[in-house]
C-alpha cells in the first residue's frame, strides 16, 4: 500500500470513528447527518471527497463503506450510494478551499433553534466558534437539492457553521477533529440560548464586542510555557 493510500485510508478511519463518537454523544440518531472529509490527492481525482453512505446507521458502518465523489458529482470509489445530502458537502468545499471537513447533524438543540428558524445571535462570545458574531439560519429548503446546496454555501462564505431551517446543523473545519468541534460547540450553545430564551430575550454583544472575541480566537491555542 503506497502512503498515499494509507493516508486516505487513515482519514477514512477517522471519519467513521467520528460518526460512531457523535452518535454515541446522541447528537446524531440511527442514520441521521452525515459527515465527510476530502480525500487524499492523487492524479485520478484530485479534487473529491469521501462521505457516509445513505441510509447506514453509525455502529454497522466500517471504513469501506465510504463513498468517495468527485466535485462533479460522480461516483468514484464505494459501493453504496452517498448520502443524499452529499450536494451541500460539495458546496462547502467549493465555497470554502481551505475547509477539510464537514459535520451535519440532527442534534436536538440545533435542530430545535432550526425549527424555529431562529439563527444564532452574539449572546455568548464562543459563537465566534464559528468564525463570525453569528450563526444563521438558511432558509427552508428540501433535503438534497441544489437549492439547500446553495443557502448552505451562501451562508459559509464567512462562517463555519449555520442552522438549516427546520433541519438540523452543519459545521465545517480546516480538519475533521476541527468540524466536529465546532459542530459539539455549536450545539451546547444552541442548548443555551434556548434555555435563556425561556426567560427573555438574552442580552447581545455588539459587534466590536465580538471583533475583540474573533480577534483573540485568532492567537488562541495551546502553548509551552517559556521557562
Amino acid at each position: 500500500m503506497s502512503s498515499l493510500n494509507h493516508a486516505d485510508l487513515t482519514l477514512r478511519e477517522a471519519l467513521v470513528a467520528t460518526v460512531r463518537r457523535l452518535d454515541a454523544q446522541g447528537l446524531n440518531r440511527g442514520s441521521t447527518g452525515n459527515l465527510s472529509v476530502r480525500a487524499s490527492t492523487d492524479t485520478l481525482a484530485a479534487a473529491s471527497f469521501w462521505v457516509t453512505p445513505s441510509g447506514m446507521p453509525a455502529d454497522e458502518m466500517a471504513a469501506g463503506d465510504l463513498v468517495r465523489v468527485g466535485m462533479d458529482g460522480s461516483v468514484l470509489a464505494g459501493d453504496w450510494a452517498p448520502s443524499t445530502e452529499w450536494p451541500f458537502h460539495r458546496a462547502v468545499y467549493a465555497a470554502r478551499a481551505e475547509l477539510q471537513a464537514v459535520v451535519h447533524l440532527h442534534s436536538p438543540q440545533a435542530t430545535a433553534l432550526a425549527c424555529l428558524r431562529r439563527g444564532l445571535p452574539a449572546f455568548h462570545y464562543m459563537v465566534a466558534v464559528a468564525g463570525g458574531d453569528s450563526v444563521p439560519c438558511t432558509p427552508y429548503h428540501l433535503f438534497g437539492t441544489q437549492a439547500l446546496s446553495e443557502a448552505v454555501a451562501a451562508a459559509f462564505v464567512d462562517r463555519n457553521a449555520c442552522l438549516m431551517a427546520n433541519h438540523g446543523l452543519v459545521a465545517g473545519g480546516n480538519s475533521l477533529a476541527h468540524a466536529a468541534k465546532v459542530a459539539v460547540e455549536i450545539e451546547a450553545l444552541c442548548g443555551i440560548y434556548l434555555q435563556a430564551l425561556a426567560v427573555g430575550e438574552p442580552v447581545l454583544l455588539s459587534r466590536a464586542q465580538m471583533a475583540e472575541v474573533i480577534e483573540r480566537f485568532r492567537s488562541y491555542g495551546r502553548t509551552r510555557r517559556l521557562a
